[in-house]
């Protein structure tokens, strides 16, 4: 394997848990992010190279990229740092994965889809958690049924969240509820919440403005698509610590429900169940990484089921597919 991957916002939570899948698998690595002090302790913790750069300069991003392949995009929140990063990797020929869970961030991403194709880079949000498990699930139960015309998904998540993650649904819930109908994404008045089943009785889901309206229209043609989402009890107004302990996070597992019907209504249900969500995203955008570095980069816009196939997701950890 040749080329160097930098992870940027590495001493956050879910950077820093990047950095120590990386190791683990011996990528070449370099750690970034604004702080120089943070980030150069980290790179002495970890032998590597260390580079400090702030995202609202743009001669200076791309001068932090020299001699990078890939970006792994970890700093949020996405809605301000991923615009500045998207583009500095396209002026220099990076290809960019970033571990959003905000839905603007996958809309700007598809819309780079041209210029990416232009610069010859893969542009891929969502390649933690949110969204790999869910893309290739759907693209599954697509698969299940004729001419897939409607999906409902239900995100089940637990077990405690990051600071970054709170700033993140904050940035959803203040979208309002958006769905897709007739392949355009809209605002709903009145949204009504419905329950999944995903393995212990029906959990009340909520519904939000999630990537997956962006990530299941492109990878499986899905033109209806309505996103919900179901926490252990909403969202904390105040994190103590940086997130969940690595003792929390297994405990507590993460699910999935696609529910699509087909043209002539039949409908095929299927659950992907995965490690929790923040031991699952390191190992996602780093597994997606090290395609990149072995030379498996579709250029443009690319969701993770359209880049890697169904088998992305069951590639990380113990993750299992099941059809109800």
């Amino acid at each position: 394997m040749t080329g160097r991957l930098l992870i940027y916002g590495a001493s956050g939570y879910t950077g820093r848990l990047a950095v120590e899948r990386a190791m683990q698998v011996d990528l070449d690595i370099i750690v970034a992010g604004r702080d120089a002090g943070k980030t150069a302790l980290l790179g002495e913790e970890f032998g590597v190279e260390s580079r400090a750069f702030a995202l609202d300069d743009p001669d200076a991003v791309r001068a932090g990229l020299k001699d990078v392949d890939c970006v792994l995009h970890a700093a949020g929140p996405f809605q301000v740092t991923a615009q500045p990063m998207m583009q500095a990797c396209l002026d220099a020929g990076v290809h960019y994965i970033d571990t959003t869970a905000e839905y603007p961030t996958f809309a700007l991403a598809e819309s780079m889809d041209e210029a990416a194709k232009r610069a010859g880079v893969m542009v891929l949000s969502g390649g933690g958690w949110q969204s790999v498990p869910s893309d290739c699930l759907v693209m599954h139960t697509a698969r299940r049924v004729t001419d897939p015309q409607r999906l409902a998904i239900g995100l089940h998540v637990t077990g405690g969240f990051s600071r970054g993650s709170i700033a993140g649904s904050s940035i959803i819930l203040d979208l309002g509820v958006l769905v897709r109908q007739g392949g355009k994404v809209l605002g709903v008045d009145s949204p009504q919440p419905r329950t999944f089943d995903f393995g212990d009785g029906p959990v009340d889901c909520m519904p939000a403005a999630m990537g997956e309206l962006v990530t299941s229209w492109r990878s499986a043609g899905i033109g209806d698509i309505e996103c919900y989402l179901g926490t252990d009890a909403g969202f904390p107004d105040e994190i103590v610590g940086g997130g969940p302990t690595a003792q929390e996070r297994a405990a507590h597992r993460y699910q999935v429900v696609a529910e699509v019907t087909g043209r002539d209504g039949q409908v095929a249900r299927s659950m992907i169940d995965t490690p929790n969500g923040y031991t699952y995203t390191p190992m996602a955008g780093i597994e997606i990484a090290r395609r990149v570095l072995d030379g498996h980069a579709p250029a443009g816009y690319q969701t993770p089921a359209s880049a890697y196939g169904i088998d992305l997701a069951l590639a990380i950890g113990d993750t299992t597919i099941t059809d109800l």
